[in-house]
């Protein structure tokens, strides 16, 4: 599942990881991109000692390993920035990937919430767009999800040939062994959530500061929004 940050991703993961056949996997190139970037994310040090840096070795645990607990379905779930040019995506051809989507006016606010002002880089729309065109798949819009996620969860199922379980929908409270060392930071709502909510009536009012980047990300955004499952 390739998304952005603070696109409902984790919420997504959970779904996923509540199905009794399903391992999920939690941002696997972070402490790659972090090492090569040399960002000050928050919790930097213990997510470079949580993973490998090697780009190569981190693929191959995603592609050539066996599921853990004979386990049937894999989710990975990435950030679309943190796949940095220098990775073979070629790798990865032989994956089944879908694209989770928000609108910018909500990513941007909900970023900046967490690490001040975010860049066109930080959001990963263009970087989406370009794995979108590379590897195809069905995409998710977050609103859609929140909106009727059994629905939409069936649908994205369907679309990559796995049966759907009703157990997505729900999850308990609190954090998870499969979280990455950096939900301390960033996780907060979803470790006090136990399924999607229900999504916002009112209208986002992005800082000045952010409009600029926010027609960049808008325009990025539609071009995906073309492609999104309807339920």
């Amino acid at each position: 599942m390739w998304s952005g940050p603070r696109n409902l991703s984790t919420a997504l993961m959970r779904s996923w990881g509540s199905r009794p056949d399903c391992h999920v996997v939690d941002e696997p190139f972070y402490a790659f991109y972090l090492d090569r970037t040399g960002l000050p994310h928050p919790g930097r040090d213990d997510v470079l000692a949580s993973q490998s840096t090697d780009w190569r070795t981190v693929v191959d645990g995603l592609t050539r390993q066996s599921i853990p607990d004979g386990k049937t379905v894999l989710f990975q779930k990435h950030m679309t920035h943190h796949m940095l040019p220098e990775i073979d995506l070629s790798t990865m051809d032989g994956l089944r990937h879908a694209f989770l989507i928000r609108e910018p006016a909500e990513v941007l606010l909900s970023y900046s919430k967490v690490r001040g002002e975010p860049t066109l880089e930080d959001v990963g729309l263009l970087r989406q767009l370009e794995l979108f065109e590379r590897f195809g798949g069905p995409v998710v819009d977050a609103h859609d999800l929140l909106r009727n996620p059994a629905a939409t969860l069936s649908r994205l199922c369907a679309e990559l040939g796995i049966t759907y379980d009703p157990a997505m929908l729900n999850w308990p409270a609190g954090p998870r062994s499969t979280d990455g060392v950096w939900g301390e930071h960033w996780y907060a709502g979803v470790w006090a959530s136990t399924g999607f909510d229900r999504p916002r009536a009112s209208a986002v009012d992005v800082p000045v500061s952010l409009r600029s980047l926010l027609q960049r990300c808008q325009a990025y955004y539609d071009t995906m929004a073309e492609h999104r499952l309807i339920a």
